[in-house]
């Protein structure tokens, strides 16, 4: 089985006769914006869960609708009925004029903290390398290599690390 693409405004339809939308994003992603109907349930928690069943189907989304189309196989081998794949994602969903919810004192999504951190570090060590000591072009280099090894192993320290900051504990808890 494979997941169909459907439109906010078919999905909304669907939903309407008892299809069940899922939120595949992370806990912080969800806490601040989410679709009103939507259940929030993690990537990771759906790769070891039973497979979820809907008479009328599943629909599953994220943000843009590229984590539900990278995951697709996985996500239909946890369906046990029709599934579906929110096209567009909460984006389209916002486009096409449809509700979420949205919670601004929650804090914004994690990668996007990671690249405003990343780019703003990188930029510091340039400047600063250009107008006081080339040395401070050591901290864009160790930046640029953090970000490379993030890429390549699928760890990031810096995401780690930021968290743990307290501005984000408040989504990790709920």
């Amino acid at each position: 089985m494979s997941l169909k693409p459907i439109s906010p405004q078919a999905a909304r339809d669907l939903m309407n006769h008892g299809a069940i939308l899922i939120d595949i994003r992370a806990a912080n992603e969800y806490a601040r914006e989410h679709i009103a109907a939507a259940r929030h349930v993690p990537m990771e928690d759906l790769k070891s869960s039973a497979p979820l069943d809907a008479t009328a189907g599943l629909i599953f989304h994220c943000r843009s609708g590229n984590r539900t189309r990278i995951n697709a196989q996985t996500l239909s081998a946890c369906a046990a009925c029709e599934a579906y794949v929110l096209d567009g994602g909460l984006d389209a969903w916002k486009k096409a004029g449809l509700p979420v919810v949205t919670d601004t004192s929650q804090p914004m999504e994690l990668q996007r903290q990671v690249q405003i951190t990343a780019g703003s570090l990188v930029l510091l060590g340039a400047v600063l390398g250009a107008t006081v000591s080339p040395w401070f072009h050591a901290l864009s280099a160790t930046i640029g290599a953090g970000l490379v090894f993030a890429g390549v192993s699928g760890f990031c320290g810096m995401a780690r690390l930021l968290m743990r900051m307290p501005w984000n504990r408040k989504a990790v808890a709920g």
